[in-house]
């Protein structure tokens, strides 16, 4: 099974590793952990955010971790923001809650990911469908994604 974050890696050429977990049924980030037996500094989640002028942006932290709305602000140069709501997720963004990722969205949004990523040699990151994540080094992830970095989490 082939997701369009998975298409989009292999035309950047970018080696990766795909987590398939669909038949475990699990969705939550903590439990995604438990089923790939990972560290759950090394699985990350992706949050979509609003500010008060309309923009939107993506923001990839680790699933135990929460999203520091003020610092994320800051990162973004925004002076607030706030999560979209869920029902808001699928036509904004082409994603399903669950199957979220800062790969391969509609429209390209800025994107911030936790600068906890620096200290891992790979991370895991949502595969672009509820049961798969990929796995890949972050260096490599600048070749599809422009992102950037910062202290975002709690």
């Amino acid at each position: 099974m082939k997701t369009n974050v998975m298409r989009i890696l292999d035309q950047h050429k970018i080696a990766y590793k795909v987590h398939d977990y669909s038949k475990s049924g699990a969705i939550s980030g903590l439990d995604v952990v438990a089923v790939l037996n990972q560290s759950a500094a090394k699985v990350f989640k992706t949050l979509v955010t609003v500010s008060k002028s309309g923009n939107h942006y993506v923001f990839v932290i680790p699933v135990n971790k929460e999203l520091d709305l003020k610092k994320a602000a800051k990162a973004v140069n925004e002076k607030a923001i706030t999560m979209i709501k869920s029902k808001d997720l699928q036509l904004l963004t082409g994603y399903v809650h669950g199957g979220c990722s800062p790969l391969g969205m509609k429209k390209s949004f800025s994107t911030v990911i936790d600068e906890s990523v620096n200290k891992l040699e790979t991370f895991c990151f949502n595969g672009g469908k509820i049961g798969y994540q990929v796995e890949l080094n972050i260096t490599d992830l600048r070749k599809a994604l422009n992102f950037s970095v910062a202290d975002i989490a709690l």
